[in-house]
Parts: C-alpha cells; structure tokens; sequence
C-alpha cells in the first residue's frame, strides 16, 4: 500500500524552540515501506522499486506497519553519499542488483510510522508516532535505524551540520499530525548551502537553463534554479556571441549562487541563482 509523503517547506535559519525536534536531513531519497500484505518498496512519486533493494525486504518490519524515512549509502568517513545512493537507485538488473546489494550496502533510515498493525496512525502527534517507532526499530543496525531527534537545539545542530559539512536539519513540531500528500509549515527543512561567484556564459534554447562555469574557465554545470522572471528578462536580452543546436551564447556576466556541494565530477549541484554581480 502507498501513501503519498508529508513534505517540508523550507526555511533561512535554524531556530531553538520547545515545540520543535532538530533531526539531521539525511542525503539520500525518500522511501515508503510497506508491509500491510506483502513487503513493498515506493519512492515518494509512487514508484515502485521492491526489486532494487533485497535486503531490505528481509527487515524485521512487523506485519501490518508502513515507514517513512530515507534510504541512503555512506561513504568512508560515514557520512551520507548521495551521488552513490543515486548509482544504486538507477540499478535495474537483477545480477547487478545482487552484486551491489553485497558491495555497496544501502541503509535505510526511519523519521516516522504511518500504520501500525494495520491501523492507521498519522493523525497521532508525532511524538507520540516516535514512541511507537521507538517499538518497531528498538536497536539501530546499520541496515536499519531511527533518525536522530532532539529537543530543541535546532542552531546547535545546524551549527555542527556545517562543521561536517552535511546536508542541512530539519525542524518537525512535536504536536505535529502527518498530513498524507501535503507540504506542511509544520515540517521546516533548513539546507546547508555553499556559495560560490561563477560566470553565465549562455542559455538553453528549449526548457529554461543557464551555462556555468567556474571563473578559471572549466564548465560549472546548469542552473534551473531560483532565477526570477525579470533576471531571466535581463539574460535573454542581451547580445548574442554566438549558438549552436542546444545553446545561445551571450557575454559572459558574473553571477552569485548558491548550491548544496560539489559533484564528483566537480559540477555544482543544484545551484540556485542569488544576484547578479555589479
């Protein structure tokens, strides 16, 4: 059985507030669990991915229960890996499931509980939905574990988020019920973003898109993100230096954004536009 996820609005800063629990905002993607008849696997867009990941389907998850959480894959320090847990996720085959199932374990960690023997508990406060969690998952393995909550403390958190250089917090009201398939103000995601000064050097002809690169020269990546109407306005007037089938070159024009970290094959990923340098 699929429900459709509770989802976060964002927010500029953390804050310390007694009607609130800090949990760290793992890097990985989202993950139904059900296991109302037999096991299944969803993805926050309703798919269905029960055959990529076995063993998570030998979880002791008990009969008539349905999780919320995150799948991800760490790297060797420990910390989430998403570009890794993406990798996994685009795994079809069967004999390349297997191999990375043994060599590139995923983990699978659990912020809710949305049934409980078959009963529906979403309209529950949360702490309460993290009591029963607390019965379903009472031992963290690293296959399978309870997201780290705590009261309060959501600038301490931050604080030591970007020390590690982690993904960002996220901020849950404790009274909070689970609003199935709502983006809620009760759910507040705060990002660990990095910012950098790069060079637009063109745009994409067809779906909206600006060409990056860093000021030294090597390519940056495209940015989709943040830019509004009026800036994008500024870009498609100006000169064009030249084209080709997919972009439209213009002058290159410095502009400062905002990303959440550096790829592996040094891209930025998912920068967001800020402004335009003077």
């Amino acid at each position: 059985m699929f429900i459709s996820p509770m989802l976060l609005h964002k927010t500029d800063e953390p804050f310390n507030h007694d009607d609130y629990v800090s949990e760290l905002k793992m890097d990985g993607f989202r993950l139904i669990y059900s296991h109302i008849e037999d096991k299944k696997l969803y993805t926050r867009h309703h798919t269905d991915i029960t055959t990529r990941f076995p063993k998570l389907l030998n979880l002791d998850i008990p009969k008539g229960t349905v999780l919320d959480g995150e799948v991800v894959v760490t790297d060797s320090s420990g910390k989430p890996d998403f570009e890794a847990v993406m990798s996994r996720f685009s795994i079809f085959n069967s004999d390349k499931v297997k191999y990375m199932a043994k060599h590139e374990p995923v983990s699978f960690v659990v912020f809710d509980v949305l049934y409980q023997k078959g009963e529906k508990v979403t309209h529950l406060p949360l702490y309460e939905r993290k009591e029963i969690l607390d019965g379903i998952i009472p031992v963290n393995t690293p296959i399978l574990s309870k997201v780290m909550s705590i009261e309060s403390n959501g600038v301490a958190l931050f604080d030591l988020i970007k020390e590690q250089n982690l993904e960002g917090i996220v901020l849950k009201k404790k009274d909070s019920t689970y609003e199935i398939g709502k983006r809620s103000h009760s759910w507040l995601k705060v990002i660990n973003y990095q910012y950098a000064n790069v060079v637009v050097n063109g745009y994409r002809k067809e779906k909206f898109g600006l060409l990056l690169s860093y000021e030294d020269g090597r390519y940056a990546g495209i940015m989709e993100l943040g830019m509004p109407k009026e800036e994008r306005k500024k870009i498609y007037q100006m000169p064009k230096k030249d084209e080709n089938d997919k972009f439209i070159f213009i002058e290159p024009k410095s502009c400062y954004v905002k990303y959440r970290n550096i790829t592996k094959t040094g891209l930025l990923r998912l920068p967001s536009y800020v402004s335009f340098n003077a």
